[in-house]
């Protein structure tokens, strides 16, 4: 019996990576493509004044973008393909744990009849104060 839960736990282990792979690979790849154009370049001068309030470097609104429309998994795909600090990455983190997925848990907040205003707004603002905040304590 336990060989057989063994097994899986192995088969399920293995999904779970293929599907984590097919996310961030693809956007690693993308991201690292885009650093090898001027377009990385235009998008960071772009969110700067923005993205320096809470630490983070311009290009790093790539990472939030990714990880607040799609999942945290392309966030993560995102920040793979960065050079960030460890304070950088923990700011990142933090914040998208506050806010991810949001047109996906957006869409089943509604069917709880959340206000979806409510729910977007607040879970923005977590993640905007907690940048903040962590920018000044670490």
């Amino acid at each position: 019996m336990s060989m057989d839960s063994g097994i899986r736990g192995l088969k399920k282990g293995l999904f779970t990576l293929w599907r984590l792979t097919k996310i961030i690979v693809p956007v690693y790849f993308f991201v690292t493509f885009l650093k090898m154009t001027p377009i990385l370049d235009m998008i960071s001068k772009w969110f700067e004044p923005a993205m320096s309030l809470i630490g983070l470097p311009g290009e790093a609104s790539l990472v939030l973008v990714l990880g607040n429309c799609i999942n945290l998994y392309a966030g993560i795909g995102a920040i793979t393909s960065l050079t960030l600090t460890i304070k950088q990455i923990t700011i990142l983190a933090v914040m998208l744990s506050f806010s991810h997925s949001l047109f996906l848990e957006t869409a089943v907040a509604k069917k709880t009849g959340v206000s979806l205003f409510f729910v977007v707004t607040v879970r923005l603002l977590l993640a905007i104060i907690s940048g903040l905040i962590l920018n000044i304590i670490l």
